[in-house]
């Protein structure tokens, strides 16, 4: 039986996090969230769960809601992702994923939380080819998201070093679905990732699909992307925690992915024959700052967590991406009715 404790997940009505919160909950663990609503939604957090609308360096509400919740853990997913922007506004990039973290991490040390689980990413490994990459590949990311992501693992490695605290880093490759039973999933507007543009052209949210490069070194020349479910991530989460709490002197750092790359024209493809209508492709030139190939080495997850992937077909994942759509779709038009 898993110890719980009570856990601030930052970030919690945005994508990944409002997933993540779901795991938790599904799963008997006390859970509070904070966020900024900058990009994700009040309505992605269930009702009766303690949210507090805020930013990760606002000191003095850390503080109480540490008091109030009696918090031990926090799952970090507040930041900024979009690679391309943080080649163009790098200082955001900084300031939400570096300076803003490091706030988190002081109030969490002063207030006593022992277990910290950070939402990272396989950026951080930058132009590495076309193969597998394990957590033993250096760190040298190729843009400010990485970069910003890499400078969190290092001072929250240096901060468990100083202070009685534990974390998991957790590499992410390209996450994407929605939750199976489509209680939340990816609403944000402008959204990058491939299968929710995916999904959003089908509904008619979009009129097509860019592909971003054709000339990589891959074998149909464009990227290839390790696909993850976003209900198995929000899981690995689950049990990182729980391995955290298990061995209060063990840190980890873990890639989540499912050990198999898929390429842009692979994933629309497969868009196309779940729902027999093509989507449109534009070809256009690749963006800044993205690398050919980003497939993950899985073995250390596999070995070290009880987690094992549930949702890996990339048909599920598009199902799942493309049934939640049309429940948003559903949600959105009765959000502008309300609002008149």
């Amino acid at each position: 039986m898993t110890t719980t404790v009570p856990v601030l997940v930052t970030g919690g009505a945005g994508y990944i996090g409002s997933h993540a919160v779901l795991a938790l909950l599904d799963a008997g663990w006390p859970v509070a969230v904070i966020d900024d609503l900058s990009t994700g939604f009040r309505r992605a957090v269930p009702q009766h769960v303690p949210f507090y609308e805020g930013n990760i360096d606002d000191e003095a509400l850390l503080k109480r809601i540490f008091a109030e919740q009696g918090t031990r853990a926090v799952l970090h997913f507040a930041g900024s992702i979009v690679v391309p922007e943080s080649v163009s506004d790098p200082l955001k990039y900084y300031l939400n994923n570096v300076v803003r973290s490091r706030a988190l991490m002081a109030a969490a040390v002063e207030c006593g939380v022992a277990h910290f689980v950070f939402s990272s990413t396989a950026t951080v490994y930058g132009e590495a080819g076309i193969r597998p990459l394990s957590e033993l590949d250096p760190v040298q990311p190729v843009n400010p998201y990485g970069a910003s992501k890499a400078m969190t693992e290092r001072m929250l490695a240096d901060v468990s070093a100083a202070h009685p605290m534990n974390h998991a880093v957790l590499r992410y490759f390209n996450v994407a679905g929605a939750d199976p039973q489509a209680r939340t999933g990816q609403a944000t507007a402008g959204a990058t990732h491939l299968i929710k543009v995916a999904v959003e052209a089908v509904t008619g949210k979009r009129d097509g699909v860019s592909v971003y490069g054709t000339d990589y070194p891959t074998p149909d020349g464009t990227g290839l992307r390790d696909y993850i479910h976003v209900a198995d991530l929000a899981a690995a989460h689950v049990d990182a925690l729980a391995a955290l709490i298990a061995a209060p002197t063990r840190s980890l750092t873990l890639n989540v992915g499912y050990g198999r790359g898929f390429s842009v024209l692979d994933v629309l493809d497969a868009v196309d024959q779940l729902t027999n209508r093509p989507l449109k492709r534009t070809l256009a030139p690749r963006r800044p700052g993205d690398v050919a190939s980003l497939v993950s080495d899985n073995s250390r997850i596999l070995s070290t967590l009880p987690w094992r992937p549930r949702y890996d077909e990339l048909a599920t994942i598009v199902n799942h991406a493309l049934a939640w759509e049309r429940r948003l779709a559903d949600i959105e038009a009765a959000e502008s009715q309300a609002h008149g």
